[in-house]
């Protein structure tokens, strides 16, 4: 991270001990205390092994300012999101969701819930810069409350199982056998238990984390082993979690999988059926597919668009007070059920939905989203940042755009979260997509390969 912080898409990530330092974490820590004002945080982390180091990084960097902390361990990222929403404090986690073991991030909550805004995120990133400024001598703010306490929470887990039990109005998913894939990630002491308590039975895989095989052959990213597990027990569902748990993908009983777009489109036509649909709308970003706007578009729902990034998501839930939105990669949001996305929760409300309906989920998707052929790839680039005042890669962009006209859609951006830029391709025809994705791919890499740095 050059010696500096830059948030993306969600939060901040890079390499644990090496970009994302323990002293980069505490200076982001003592930065938070003071943008963010309050007496108390809350900070959890996922499972990754250099969670506990940079937890404790992050957690002395907030009490170094005087804030209390509580410790709630590891914890989901949507668990922490709700402590932080039913208490009124901000809270962190230590996570890098679903990126390989090597990285890790922050996560920052405001009191209440929410992600940060930008414009909190940059006086923190203007704050830490300060804070790690060698010319700046002593505390800048200094808060007068001494050293915070740093106490332990060991019943955060409990205590948010008990909160996604009672969302379901009393019904049970009796009768129900699940898979279900923590991606050995934060989820994997909750996930099965929370749905056997309502009476699901439940095989449980991708639950023994070692603090090094974290989205390692499991998860949401990387379904196969849960399409497996579904059809060998003969399950009626399966539900694949990230490593933070704020995303889910889920497998049929024939073992296909089912992505954020169609669940999303179920849960979109059941809300809709049901008269809980506000404003008989959907936020969707510009990444979803073309199929899932046809789809709605034929049951009278409205598509509203947002960029990428869930923050974006919330924004425009909240803007027009909707009730639900959610990306491609099955990060979903309830918005009168939580404040961010939530892989359990949004299993939770599937299980449910194949439980009230008395159907298997194939049947519910069947027909429902028709995808246009879609094609993604993910360009290493040394900033991505350079992206943004590159003609050529814009030049190519319009003119692969004028080709494809209303039978295609194309989409090029740098990744919020990694060191790449993501090509999105559309066509009526695979091929075509394909093409034109690569022909776009190697434009960015022959442009940005070696591109400077822009001034942060």
């Amino acid at each position: 991270m050059g010696g500096g912080l830059r948030f993306g898409t969600d939060g901040v990530r890079g390499i644990a001990n090496a970009e994302l330092t323990p002293e980069l974490v505490l200076a982001l820590g003592r930065a938070a205390a003071r943008c963010l004002p309050a007496a108390t945080f809350v900070v959890g982390r996922d499972t990754r092994r250099s969670g506990t180091l940079l937890q404790a990084a992050l957690s002395a960097g907030l009490a170094a300012e005087g804030a209390d902390v509580v410790d709630a361990g590891v914890l989901p990222t949507p668990a922490l999101a709700w402590l932080s929403a039913r208490d009124r404090v901000p809270a962190g986690v230590v996570s890098a969701s679903h990126n390989p073991f090597a990285d890790n991030g922050v996560k920052l909550f405001g009191a209440g819930g929410t992600k940060l805004a930008e414009a909190d995120e940059r006086a923190i990133e203007q704050e830490v810069a300060r804070v790690l400024d060698p010319s700046v001598r002593g505390p800048v703010n200094p808060s007068g409350h001494g050293v915070g306490r740093i106490d332990t929470d060991h019943g955060a887990g409990e205590a948010y199982l008990g909160h996604l039990c009672s969302l379901v109005e009393g019904r049970r998913l009796d009768g129900l056998r699940m898979v279900v894939d923590s991606a050995n990630g934060a989820a994997s002491a909750l996930a099965g238990d929370l749905y056997r308590r309502l009476g699901a039975e439940v095989v449980a895989i991708g639950c023994e984390p070692d603090g090094a095989n974290i989205n390692d052959g499991f998860g949401s990213t990387q379904p196969d082993a849960l399409s497996r597990a579904v059809v060998e027990h003969r399950a009626d569902l399966g539900l694949a979690l990230d490593g933070d748990a704020d995303r889910l993908v889920a497998v049929d009983a024939t073992g296909s999988v089912v992505d954020g777009d169609t669940l999303l489109a179920l849960f979109a036509v059941d809300l809709a059926e049901r008269g809980q649909l506000a404003g008989t709308t959907v936020v969707v970003t510009v990444m979803t597919n073309l199929g899932f706007r046809l789809a709605m578009r034929e049951r009278g729902i409205v598509v509203k668009e947002t960029p990428v990034g869930d923050r974006h998501v919330l924004a425009a839930l909240d803007a027009d007070g909707l009730s639900l939105g959610g990306e491609q990669s099955g990060h979903i949001i309830f918005r009168h059920l939580s404040t961010t996305g939530d892989g359990l929760l949004t299993g939770l409300v599937l299980a449910d939905q194949v439980v009230r309906s008395g159907r298997p989920l194939a049947d519910l998707t069947r027909g429902l989203v028709e995808p246009v052929p879609q094609v993604l790839l993910a360009v290493p680039v040394p900033d991505a940042r350079a992206l943004a005042e590159c003609r050529a890669v814009w030049d190519a962009v319009a003119e692969e755009s004028a080709a494809l006209g209303d039978q295609g859609r194309v989409l090029v951006r740098p990744s919020g979260t990694e060191p790449v830029v993501r090509v999105m391709v559309e066509a009526a025809d695979a091929a075509v997509a394909l093409a034109v994705a690569d022909r776009l791919a190697a434009t960015v890499r022959d442009q940005l390969a070696g591109a400077p740095h822009p001034p942060a």
